[in-house]
């Protein structure tokens, strides 16, 4: 088991290299690259989310390619907001779940002069709560209006950023309880410009946790404040 799960990360984790490497001259083809290796993975692995009975069967599930979602980024500190408390979100399922991610070094170098360092934790679906900190806040420069959204950092487990979110797919096309952008803990890593402070954030590339496919997973969530009043019609759906 040990080893499958070491195979598992290491496989997830060569993949967003390639990914990150193509993705300089041609983001679409990244994307796609991503699509059909994270499918294999998924179906074929002994370490997937996806119950054994239901992986022959397997086929992600994504939105078209849309480029109008791909963002470079500045992380600015983050201020705490007024409350934690869940209820202000889209959407229902918040136990349900999310997980899963890659580790690099890039939170370090962002992590200079940014965060608090005040401990958090975020809501869970199942299990012992993990504790993050806030290590910024970015903003999407959307067509409307822009959008804020906050980076932690897990404080734990091997460290790394972690970006969370909901919108208003949640609970129809896609998950109840959100999606991931970010978890460096174990891979999905995007890349961007450390020295800058600057992250590369492709909605295209948002992925459903653990928990979506198979509650015995237990994810952190998205919590009220990584709520988008929107539909983010981009990256992985359910159906």
């Amino acid at each position: 088991m040990s080893l499958e799960l070491a195979d598992w990360r290491r496989r997830v984790a060569e993949l967003y290299v390639a990914v990150r490497e193509r993705a300089v001259a041609d983001p679409e083809a990244a994307w796609n690259l991503w699509r059909a290796t994270r499918e294999g993975i998924y179906r074929d692995h002994p370490q997937s989310p996806v119950p054994p009975e239901l992986r022959p069967a397997f086929r992600a599930v994504h939105w078209p390619y849309d480029p109008a979602w791909r963002f470079e980024v500045t992380i600015r500190t983050a201020a705490a907001p007024a409350s934690d408390e869940p209820g202000s979100g889209l959407g229902s399922g918040l136990g349900s779940g999310l997980g899963s991610g890659l580790g690099s070094g890039l939170g370090s170098g962002l992590g200079s002069g940014l965060g608090s360092g005040i401990a958090l934790q975020l809501p869970m679906s199942t299990g012992d709560a993990l504790s993050f900190s806030r290590l910024g806040e970015v903003s999407l420069p959307l067509p409307d209006r822009g959008r804020t959204l906050t980076v932690y950092w897990m404080a734990g487990y091997a460290g790394g950023l972690f970006l969370p979110f909901r919108d208003a797919t949640n609970g129809a096309a896609t998950y109840g309880a959100g999606r991931y952008l970010l978890d460096t803990a174990k891979g999905a890593d995007l890349g961007g410009d450390v020295a800058a402070g600057r992250l590369l954030l492709d909605f295209n590339f948002a992925f459903h946790p653990s928990c979506a496919f198979n509650p015995r997973w237990s994810c952190p969530l998205a919590p009220p404040e990584n709520c988008l009043d929107l539909p983010v019609e981009a990256g992985e759906r359910l159906r």
